[in-house]
C-alpha cells in the first residue's frame, strides 16, 4: 500500500498531477481542494494517498490533509459513491462543511454537487451520520492565484476539469462563463465556479 509521496512536483492539470519521487512519475488523481494548496511545478509536495486497486486499473488519489483522505475513504464505503463521485465532494465542499451537512441533514446541499442526487445524497446522510467523522480543518494554506496570461485557454482547461470531476460540458461551460476574469487562473476559477455552485 502506497500511504504517501513525497517527490517533485512534475506535472498538475486538474484533476490529475504527477510527483517524481527518486526517479519514478507516480501519476495521481486528486481533489480541486488538494490543487489549491499545491506549490508550483518544479517544486517539492507531499500527498498522502490512496491506492484503489480494480482488475482493469490501479488507481492513485492524492490528497493535501489526512482528514481528506479519512472522508474519501469513508466515502467510497457508501453504496453507489465511486471515486469520480468521491473526488466531485471534496472538491466541491471542504471536509468540516461536508461533515456539518452531514451531522444536521442538510441533504439539500449535497444535491448541488456533480453526481449527487437526492437519494445518493440522503443515503450519504443515513450511512455517514453514525460514523466517527470528526470535525476539523483540512490543513491547507490557499495560494494567491496566478495571473494567467492565456485566459480563454485558461477557461477552456476549467471547463474540462469540471467535466472530469463530473458535470456535464454545458453546465461547466455556463459556470465558468459566470466566473471568467482575466486576473484568474484556471484553478482559481474552477475554485469561484465550484463554491457559486453549493451556496
Amino acid at each position: 500500500m502506497i500511504g504517501r509521496l513525497r517527490g517533485v512536483l512534475v506535472s498538475k492539470k486538474p484533476p490529475q498531477l504527477m510527483i517524481e519521487v527518486g526517479g519514478v512519475g507516480y501519476e495521481l488523481e486528486a481533489p480541486m481542494s488538494t490543487f489549491y494548496a499545491l506549490p508550483g511545478t518544479g517544486e517539492e509536495t507531499m500527498l498522502y494517498t490512496h491506492l484503489q486497486v480494480r482488475e482493469d486499473a490501479h488507481q492513485l488519489f492524492g490528497f493535501s490533509a489526512e482528514s481528506e483522505r479519512a472522508l474519501f475513504r469513508e466515502l467510497l464505503k457508501v453504496n453507489g459513491v465511486g471515486a469520480r463521485v468521491a473526488l466531485a465532494i471534496l472538491s466541491g465542499m471542504d471536509v468540516p462543511a461536508f461533515i456539518e451537512c452531514i451531522q444536521v441533514g442538510d441533504s439539500q446541499r449535497l444535491t448541488k454537487l456533480p453526481g449527487i442526487g437526492k437519494k445518493t445524497a440522503e443515503r450519504l446522510v443515513i450511512e455517514l451520520r453514525d460514523r466517527a467523522l470528526a470535525p476539523g480543518t483540512t490543513g491547507q494554506s490557499e495560494k494567491k492565484a496566478a495571473v494567467s496570461t492565456q485566459p480563454m485557454n485558461a477557461e477552456e482547461e476549467a471547463v474540462s476539469a469540471l467535466v472530469a470531476l463530473g458535470y456535464r460540458p454545458q453546465e461547466a461551460s455556463r459556470m465558468i462563463a459566470s466566473v471568467a476574469d482575466d486576473h484568474l487562473d484556471v484553478e482559481a476559477m474552477i475554485r469561484q465556479a465550484l463554491r457559486t455552485a453549493v451556496r
